[in-house]
Order: structure tokens, then C-alpha cells, then sequence
């Protein structure tokens, strides 16, 4: 199953205060906005990309525990990107001093930012070409490390600010670089 746009008409344009009502009216369904107003309805995931998605979340939660150097966020979080889009990466990271920078509210509703740090999780059913384009919009809005995961092919597309994509042919680790450091992504149980 993958994912179902639904056009809106370019005379009626959803605001971010309605989208934070749509979002709230169907909790059970995943939503994004994209920048040029089309809403995407994801379906649920299956169990094996459940499971490879709880176990990237809780590595990446558990290093932050340990490092306390920002906030982690799991896959129903929607970030309001710079260029007004609304999406949901399948695990994000914020640094402390960005997120001590938003009001109570902000931080309560869809985080008005880019994620420092986001991972995308290829589904077995989901085009690559769409979230190539997702990790790109990612990295135009301020993005500084992005990780598309393909459990279908075993590769990781790594994109950085001002770089090439690095393609990784069946790595069996990742690093968080300099945005993340001391992470490691453990890909064995992800791949497997």
C-alpha cells in the first residue's frame, strides 16, 4: 500500500492552523503537507517496518538519554518546515539549544523548524524517488544529517548540507558525524 496524495484545489489553501485541526480530527491517520499544498495521507505500516522503525527510534532515544545534547522524536511528529511544508521523518533529533529556543506552544503543536538530524525508513511498498525528494526538501529547509534507510536493497542514502549524496552499499553501522556524536545506528536488526 503506499501513499495516497489527495490534491487540494490551488484556490483553497490549507493553513497551518487548519492542518494542526485536520491533524488533531484524525489522529489514526498519518498526514503531511507538502510546500505547494498537496496533503499526504500515509497509510499504516506493516510489522516488519513496525519493527525496524521502534528499533531506529529506541537507538536513537537511548543514545540521546545518554548524551542529553537535544531532543529525539519518534515518527508522529510533524515538523512545520521553513518553506511551510508539514513532515514527518520516521525519527528526528533536535539540538537543546534549538529547541530551548521555542515557546511553550511551539513546541506543543507542530515544531515550526527543521530537524537537525532525520532518518527515513524505505517501506517495502514506498517509491524511492518520492523520498529522495523528502530528504532533499529536508536539507533545502536546514536539515544537517539525513539517513534514507532501503531495507529492500540494503543501502543507505546518506545526505548532508552542501554535499553530494554518499550511497552506502549494505553498511552495517552508521555514525552521526559531527551532528550526533558518539551515534551509532546498529543496521543489523534493520536490515534483517
Amino acid at each position: 500500500m503506499s501513499n495516497l496524495p489527495l490534491n487540494i484545489p490551488a484556490n483553497l489553501k490549507v493553513s497551518e492552523e487548519q492542518f494542526v485541526l485536520l491533524a488533531a480530527a484524525n489522529r489514526d491517520v498519518q498526514l503531511e503537507l507538502t510546500a505547494t499544498g498537496e496533503l499526504i495521507i500515509m497509510p499504516p505500516t506493516g510489522g516488519n517496518t513496525g519493527k525496524r522503525n521502534i528499533d531506529i527510534e529506541g537507538q536513537l532515544w537511548f543514545w540521546n538519554r545518554q548524551s542529553k545534547l537535544g531532543v529525539a522524536f519518534n515518527s508522529s511528529t510533524a515538523f512545520r518546515l521553513p518553506n511551510g511544508a508539514e513532515r514527518s521523518p520516521d525519527a528526528a533529533w533536535v539540538t537543546q539549544a534549538r529547541w530551548d529556543t521555542l515557546k511553550p506552544e511551539e513546541q506543543d503543536s507542530f515544531p515550526p523548524m527543521s530537524p537537525d538530524f532525520a532518518i527515513e525508513l524505505r517501506s517495502k511498498s514506498d517509491n524511492m524517488e518520492p523520498l529522495r525528494k523528502k530528504m532533499q526538501e529536508y536539507i533545502d529547509n536546514g536539515l544537517r544529517l539525513g539517513w534514507l534507510i532501503d531495507t529492500k536493497n540494503k543501502k543507505v542514502e546518506i545526505y548532508r548540507a552542501n554535499q553530494s549524496v554518499e550511497v552506502l552499499d549494505n553498511p552495517t553501522s552508521l555514525l552521526g558525524e559531527d551532528v550526533l556524536p558518539g551515534f551509532v545506528l546498529d543496521l543489523q536488526v534493520v536490515f534483517s
